[in-house]
């Protein structure tokens, strides 16, 4: 169990975390980390919730807490482990995480995690789309640091196929072309 003097490492620390999927196709060091990820998803969902007229403290909440768990298990890629087993070891590192904080935050945060795990809500939906938007944002900077397109190709693929939103689809199409 973590202690309340632990949980400010771990989320601080989430910033020495590489995204695992930049690492493997561009075998870079120096890659985007989870808590720069975080910060560009939530500052996204957090426009496009206001915008839209979404509950927009929510929305800030599932951006913050949606890769939360790497803190602890680190980014794990699709390639290397099945997507169960992803979100079995998610939940138990999110629970650990959240077991010292007072019953009532900890419950409050455990809920929108899972709404997120599980794509419960439109909310939810939302967070996980702009999650992929703005893994697309990342493959065009390293396609414009000069990484060759063809190891990025699956990153826009990828958010080609899971962007449902008009909306975020139009934000999209300007990087696929």
């Amino acid at each position: 169990m973590l202690s309340r003097a632990e949980l400010p490492w771990h989320i601080g620390n989430s910033n020495c975390y590489p995204r695992q999927g930049w690492k493997d196709k561009l075998q870079i060091d120096n890659v985007e980390s989870v808590a720069e990820h975080t910060y560009s998803t939530a500052i996204m969902s957090m426009i496009y919730s206001d915008l839209h007229k979404f509950d927009t403290e929510k929305i800030i909440k599932m951006a913050l807490l949606h890769d939360l768990s790497e803190s602890i298990i680190g980014d794990l890629t699709p390639d290397k482990i099945s997507k169960k087993s992803k979100h079995e070891k998610e939940n138990l590192a999110m629970k650990l995480i959240l077991s010292d904080l007072p019953n009532k935050v900890s419950k409050s945060y455990y809920k929108i995690w899972d709404e997120y795990q599980n794509v419960s809500s439109e909310e939810a939906k939302l967070v996980h789309e702009i999650d992929k938007l703005e893994m697309v944002f990342q493959a065009k900077y390293y396609c414009d640091k000069g990484y060759p397109k063809e190891k990025l190709r699956s990153f826009f693929q990828t958010a080609d196929i899971e962007i449902k939103s008009k909306y975020l689809r139009e934000i999209l199409s300007k990087f696929l072309e």
